[in-house]
């Protein structure tokens, strides 16, 4: 189980646990001095057949997540017998970023309020212990196996052993891409700039900023809640944004601030210790087709360099403005090629080695443009290969023996430290 399913649960747990609808029937297991609930197992079996895509009446469900749980409970026992310790910033930090995850995937604050039926103070507040040990079971862990390692010699009698069930090794292709932002024109960004000129105005004059965000804010997730964007830590806003929002006293406005995103008007609500309460108004920028062109062409021309001789990773880092990448001469590592990316795999499905396809649009995380996508090599489906597989091969084997001691270490936890299933 993953750190983001693990906390994901531990939060839905928390808060069904404490629910004043919620009704405890009774202790389903005793893990040391720690108690499991059976509101708290139908809960984790809820989000386990949701996961895991299965039928919640199959046979044994029940008591098998009750064994992950029990196992969950036991690391963490153990963490705590072992003086292991986190900090209250690295568990505010943690809570922090997920609330905030929660708030995005259901729109609003008010709206995780009304979900869970608490205000979010008494989520944190109910959910900080069980962050707390999550922690501390996911550190005992790191220490545990982040340090294992194995030898050629093993992987080739794990590759000896299993060589038989390891299947075809499915058609893999390297990428790269350069990738160029969709920039306005000048008409596109003076129109947008009057509009925002207007809305300064109106607020100057005493306009209600929550009104004016609800109907002319172009900001989707933020609009219908007058352009409230709840408390969020520094960090997590585009860097134009995060530094007009950090330098506002509680009450100021900021002027025009361009973002990526369009351009913006914020008002700081509430400011604690390094969280801020902001509202905006969003203004897009419309692009014109006459932008459009503008950047095929200049892709285009990149293109037809890379075609002539040019290193496609240096033109990558000179050109290229996709940050996560650029610096890397535009590498999209190697992949299946099932599991590229659905916004290029149209592109490059056909493309043979050394091919380029021709600008196509990318619009992922914020980056709205367009990209070129070199294939760099193609490997089609093969038998596993211990010379030609040897990386997979290598993570598959040093998968399995993470695998083994850790169920050697529970079965250890399990006849070292008490505990009792009581289904």
């Amino acid at each position: 189980m993953n750190k983001e399913r693990i906390c994901t649960l531990a939060l839905l747990v928390a808060i069904a646990v404490t629910s004043p609808a919620q009704v405890l029937d009774r202790i389903v297991a005793f893990v040391d001095k720690d108690i499991i609930l059976e509101s708290e197992l139908e809960a984790q079996v809820q989000f386990f057949v949701f996961n895991n895509r299965m039928d919640p009446q199959t046979p044994g469900l029940r008591d098998q997540v009750l064994q992950l749980m029990i196992n969950e409970k036991l690391i963490i026992a153990k963490a705590i017998e072992d003086s292991i310790t986190v900090s209250d910033d690295e568990v505010q930090h943690r809570l922090e970023t997920l609330i905030q995850q929660r708030i995005q995937q259901v729109g609003s604050e008010a709206r995780l309020e009304e979900l869970y039926g608490m205000p979010l103070s008494r989520i944190k507040r109910e959910f900080r212990d069980e962050m707390r040990k999550n922690l501390l079971a996911e550190r005992l862990q790191q220490q545990r196996f982040g340090l294992t390692q194995i030898g050629r010699r093993e992987v080739e009698q794990f590759f000896a052993t299993y060589k038989d069930s390891l299947g075809m090794v499915p058609e893999e292709v390297e990428i790269a891409h350069i990738a160029m932002r969709q920039k306005p024109g000048k008409d596109a960004v003076d129109t947008a700039m009057a509009r925002a000129r207007e809305m300064v105005d109106s607020l100057n004059a005493g306009a209600d900023f929550a009104d004016l965000a609800r109907r002319h804010s172009d900001d989707p997730g933020s609009a219908s809640q007058g352009g409230d964007l709840g408390f969020v830590r520094r960090g997590q806003f585009v860097k134009e944004f995060e530094t007009a929002v950090f330098t506002l006293e509680e009450g100021g406005r900021s002027g025009i601030i361009e973002t990526e995103f369009g351009l913006h008007i914020i008002e700081l609500l509430e400011r604690r210790g390094d969280s801020v309460h902001p509202r905006h108004i969003l203004l897009r920028v419309e692009r014109l087709d006459s932008d459009h062109d503008a950047i095929i062409a200049k892709l285009d021309s990149v293109k037809s360099r890379a075609l002539r001789g040019e290193d496609f990773a240096t033109l990558a880092k000179t050109f290229s403005e996709y940050k996560e990448t650029a610096l890397i001469g535009g590498s999209l590592g190697t992949t299946e090629i099932e599991n590229v990316d659905k916004s290029i795999y149209p592109a490059v499905v056909n493309l043979q080695e050394g091919e380029i396809c021709p600008p196509t649009r990318i619009t992922v995380q914020g980056f709205d443009g367009y990209q070129i996508v070199l294939m760099k090599k193609r490997v089609p489906t093969h038998v596993v290969s211990l010379d030609q597989d040897y990386p997979r091969l290598e993570s598959l084997a040093l998968n399995y023996k993470k695998s083994r001691e850790y169920s050697a270490w529970l079965q250890e936890l399990r006849g070292n430290i008490y505990w009792q299933s009581r289904l």
